[in-house]
């Protein structure tokens, strides 16, 4: 194993931008009425609107902007696929270089940042009482929009940290984590009292906050990563952890020569990031679909392949060779594609006697997370493994709502869809309050 990164090699991928690049960028918008590029953000953030007060040099107007549609506005600028979203449907994108919205929305968002200043303070108390059950994107929103509007808010998170996957789970090249930690000091300035080391269902249980306050809006994200279910498997690291090691203690993470990545979605693509930038000589990631099927999005596919990262398709895992403790190989089946399955993707089948050995002396699996046993133990409606909700984010237990990845039975996951969740089951939950006690 080796690990002699350069010392740039987790640095975020992108510098800030200076006064005057800000300044410049943000003069070539063109402020379209009725804005393409606000409908294609899930959080609505008036785009032409805070762009505007950048070139104008108000950037505490434009971070106000920004924040009163997105709490987390300083993450999103981070980690939000603009080019899929806001930068993708930006109308110079077609015969010229779209504005670069992430990067103007993270300048300001940095400048609120570094003087220390505070958009939203504490409203006047309404005697009303709610609990929000994980620290991740969509409890954060959702604490800090009902802190806004003058609710006690008392947040349950089971690990040390808040900030849920923006703070373990994104590398530091897309979100150092000192990013997603202002995000959780900013809302407990807002009176959100955050509670760390507490599992619902365990301490609280559900029956406690039920009993103690007026609504619960349940945000628990998704559980581990799922299992390969093959001989060896406990050889293969868990690429969540392996990007929390990254993060959270980066001089103990190893990183081997020859390293495997098994997975083609976006964390895959992290995963295989930060072996290559940590000085493996070679990764590669394995897919047992094609190109076509990757979940991964296409501007993150060709980051990774710029990044010397190499791909084999239609290859599924089938057994770990290992010796002395070590990685020594993995055993591959070669798959051909059938019929869709009910992701609506071709469902891979093996091919008979197609096998191979890929040697590697580390292999990291990011193969997606399953659902979080958890939800299983609140004796709510699920869909699909995910927790149903009706239109209010209101969940089968009248008074208990939910949001983020945990409802997410349709549709992609993500950090922004997650805050708009947060920021509109607060709304559900105040309008309850307000109109029913």
């Amino acid at each position: 194993m080796i690990n002699k990164p350069s010392p740039h090699a987790l640095q975020e991928l992108l510098p800030p931008l200076t006064v005057n690049e800000a300044i410049t960028e943000s003069a070539r918008c063109i402020m379209c009425f009725d804005a393409p590029c606000t409908h294609a953000c899930p959080t609505h953030i008036d785009i032409p609107k805070f762009i505007k007060k950048i070139s104008t040099g108000n950037l505490l107007g434009s971070a106000r902007t920004i924040l009163e549609s997105n709490l987390l506005g300083a993450t999103c600028a981070r980690v939000c696929p603009v080019q899929e979203l806001c930068e993708g449907a930006c109308v110079l994108g077609s015969e010229h270089k779209p504005i670069a919205i992430g990067r103007l929305q993270r300048h300001a968002m940095d400048n609120l940042k570094g003087n220390k200043i505070d958009i939203f303070h504490p409203a006047n108390s309404t005697g009303k009482k709610v609990a929000v059950v994980g620290a991740g994107p969509a409890g954060l929103s959702c604490a800090g929009e009902l802190a806004k509007l003058g609710h006690s808010v008392t947040l349950y998170e089971k690990r040390e940290l808040g900030g849920g996957l923006s703070t373990y789970g994104i590398i530091v090249l897309r979100e150092p984590i000192e990013v997603a930690l202002t995000e959780v000091a900013m809302i407990q300035r807002l009176g959100v009292r955050i509670e760390i080391g507490k599992e619902i269902g365990i301490d609280p249980t559900v029956a406690d906050l039920q009993e103690n306050f007026h609504a619960v809006f349940i945000a628990i994200g998704l559980g581990h990563t799922r299992a390969l279910e093959i001989p060896g498997e406990e050889y293969v690291l868990d690429g969540l952890e392996y990007i929390e090691r990254s993060k959270l203690e980066p001089s103990q993470l190893r990183v081997g020569r020859n390293v495997i990545v098994i997975g083609a979605g976006n964390t895959a693509i992290d995963c295989a990031t930060l072996a290559r930038r940590l000085g493996a000589e070679r990764v590669t990631m394995i897919y047992r679909r094609t190109e076509k099927e990757m979940t991964a999005y296409p501007h993150e596919y060709d980051f990774v392949k710029r990044e010397g990262v190499t791909f084999r398709f239609l290859v599924q895992p089938t057994k770990v060779h290992h010796e002395n403790g070590g990685v020594k190989a993995l055993e591959c089946v070669r798959m051909t594609l059938g019929d869709p399955d009910c992701s609506g993707r071709p469902f891979p089948k093996p091919v008979p006697g197609a096998t191979m050995l890929l040697r590697a002396d580390q292999i990291v699996k990011a193969i997606g997370q399953n659902k979080t046993s958890l939800i299983s133990t609140l004796n709510l409606k699920t869909e699909g493994g995910f927790i149903h909700i009706n239109s209010d984010f209101e969940t089968s237990s009248p008074g208990i709502f939910a949001g983020g990845d945990c409802i997410r039975a349709r549709g992609s996951a993500s950090t922004v869809m997650a805050v708009q969740d947060g920021k509109l089951a607060a709304r559900s939950i105040h309008q309850r309050l307000v109109n029913h006690g």
